[in-house]
């Protein structure tokens, strides 16, 4: 797609182009009428009587412009420009990822307007009126080019009433809205950049955006999208990625990937607990990347050029638990011909790291208790304790406090553990992940497996981010990497084929194919009750067959009379009809597609 304003023209990369050169217009200029509007607009509305204001089932606030700038003016005098900066560049990729979601979601059908909605929603929200001199999007390829002009800057005019004129660009949380809003569509990082600002004497305000890989330089921008220099960018064999930093500007550790709201807050309490000593106990589902954190969390503690040394406590049988942990002495049982170091032995200047803790029996967790209250163990078989210096870090799936309660877990232990909490969501509740994610490991199998893929269809990345992920990252890794092994080595993107399994079932551990056809979430098993043909039912059937309308028309119609009762609830719809949102979703988009 190609939208170029002085030829006022939008058309599809690689379409074909007549043989005089010219180029047929095939839809509107983003400057047009306010009916363009109409189905974003539509989704606007107002309930005084409670409190809300909703955009789709997005709730949103009336802010004084005046009181933005007193927020802005109290920021830069306390936290200082730069940090100012990013937090207001932040909340502008939240809003713009937000949005991105909101407009593939409603414009299902046309992925040119869908794109074109991100600055319709803009205007619509009252930040700022864009004007179009050039969109390049091919959403298979990744390729992307944008310049646009914004007219009228809410943020312009409300840096002007706290500090005048500046000598830097000051439309930060507009910078960050386009650069979240195209990552999200695109599903790869995209940054933009003001190149012309009307808070430093220009006319206008003029912003371009391509991919981050395609800049020079991106750093400099790229720390203000990330929690207080964190994270930033790190470019690896043509594959972008978002990795914590360790301590003191070392070398960055891998595989630590994310862009949310969510991430970004565990990113931040990893910053305040990596420089002490205290014990850290993680806590999340099954493969939100517990350990990945926990490894982090070690490069950037003081401890990072000693050993981590991480055991599986669920993976070790109960008679072994204490050989494991605190080593064995020759002679202590039959078989041990010679002394062994434990694991916390091993780990002594650095971290230990105890994964699913919660597995532990009493009597290992009695002696767990003793290490970390006199940082001394003794092997077994042997006679005298040994002191060790090592940080704990514990992980868990399951709630110890109800553990507890239950008996299986002891008070005092988990009390010790407790000291810094930290929760990491699951995947489901941090979906502007997925697309970076995605990327990522598109990259890193790619590589590994020595294919050629070149990025993810569209509806591939819908179906991608409407799922709901039970095994959450390890999951979503899983299934890319299987996507990668079953895409044709010939440079295609991967589409929703691949992302099956080889069997197809529908009790795969992602998704699956059901019974009529669809595909399905494998996780959220349908709720609907079983069909009868009784009472009321027996008359509705008798109806539908009297009508003689196809079968398909009819479920096209049920569906459509669900969404519009739920106000464009997609969630909700599915709920009604007894469906996943996944399912509702699918059959929605490809009703709209036949009518």
């Amino acid at each position: 797609m190609t939208i170029k304003k002085p030829l006022n023209l939008t058309r599809w990369e690689g379409a074909p182009v007549p043989a005089d050169g010219t180029m047929v217009p095939l839809l509107p200029q983003l400057e047009t009428s306010p009916s363009d509007f109409a189905d974003l607009s539509a989704r606007l509305r107002f309930c005084p009587k409670d409190g809300r204001i909703w955009l789709d089932d997005q709730r949103m606030v009336l802010l004084h412009l005046s009181a933005l700038a007193s927020l802005r003016h109290e920021l830069v005098n306390s936290l200082g420009t730069a940090a100012a900066r990013g937090l207001l560049t932040r909340m502008g990729y939240a809003s713009g990822c937000k949005d991105a979601q909101l407009a593939k979601r409603i414009r299902v059908s046309d992925p040119v307007a869908a794109f074109l909605a991100g600055p319709q929603l803009h205007a619509l929200e009252g930040i700022v009126s864009v004007e179009t001199v050039r969109a390049e999007v091919d959403l298979e390829s990744g390729h992307h080019y944008g310049e646009f002009i914004w007219h009228s800057s809410s943020e312009v005019d409300a840096h002007f009433a706290a500090f005048g004129m500046s000598a830097e660009p000051v439309c930060w949380m507009q910078i960050g809205y386009a650069s979240g809003y195209t990552s999200v569509f695109m599903g790869q990082p995209i940054l933009y950049r003001e190149v012309e600002c009307r808070g430093t004497g220009s006319h206008h305000c003029r912003i371009i955006g391509k991919p981050v890989q395609e800049w020079d330089d991106p750093n400099p921008d790229m720390i203000y999208l990330q929690p207080d220099g964190l994270a930033s960018l790190v470019m690896r064999d043509g594959a972008s990625s978002q990795a914590l930093p360790v301590a003191d500007d070392k070398a960055m550790p891998s595989g630590l990937v994310g862009a949310s709201s969510g991430f970004s807050a565990v990113c931040q309490l990893l910053k305040k607990v990596a420089p002490t000593n205290a014990t850290v106990l993680f806590l999340g589902e099954t493969g939100v990347g517990k350990e990945m954190f926990a490894r982090t969390l070690h490069s950037l503690s003081k401890r990072c050029d000693k050993p981590f040394i991480a055991i599986n406590c669920a993976a070790i049988p109960e008679n072994l638990v204490e050989a494991e942990l605190f080593g064995v002495e020759r002679g202590a049982f039959t078989g041990a011909v010679q002394s062994r170091p434990g694991r916390f032995e091993r780990a002594h200047g650095g971290t230990i790291f105890l994964d699913e803790i919660g597995t532990l029996n009493l009597a290992a967790q009695g002696k767990l208790l003793r290490v970390l209250q006199e940082r001394e163990i003794e092997p077994v078989g042997g006679t005298s304790s040994r002191c060790v210096d090592v940080r704990v870090v514990a992980a868990t799936n399951v709630n110890l406090r109800q553990a507890v309660q239950r008996g299986e877990f002891r008070e005092d232990l988990f009390y010790r553990l407790n000291v810094f909490p930290v929760h990491i969501p699951p995947l489901r509740e941090r979906r502007e992940d997925i697309p970076v994610l995605v990327r990522h490991f598109l990259g890193k199998y790619s590589l590994r497996h020595g294919q050629t893929v070149t990025g993810v269809t569209d509806r591939a990345l819908d179906y991608l981010l409407d799922y709901d992920y039970p095994g959450n990252v390890r999951e979503l890794e899983n299934i890319i990497e299987r996507a990668v092994i079953l895409c044709p080595d010939d440079g295609a993107p991967l589409d929703v084929a691949h992302l099956f399994s080889p069997g197809g079932e529908v009790n795969t551990p992602f998704f699956g194919i059901g019974q009529d056809g669809f595909l399905t979430n494998s996780r959220e098993p349908s709720s609907a009750p079983p069909p009868t043909t009784s009472g009321s039912a027996g008359g509705v059937i008798e109806q539908f067959l009297s009508s003689e309308l196809p079968l398909d028309a009819l479920e096209n119609l049920i569906i459509q009379a669900a969404v519009e009762r739920s106000g464009g609830n997609l969630a909700e719809a599915a709920r009604m009809l007894g469906l996943t949102r996944a399912q509702l979703a699918y059959r929605h988009r490809k009703g709209a597609n036949e009518a």
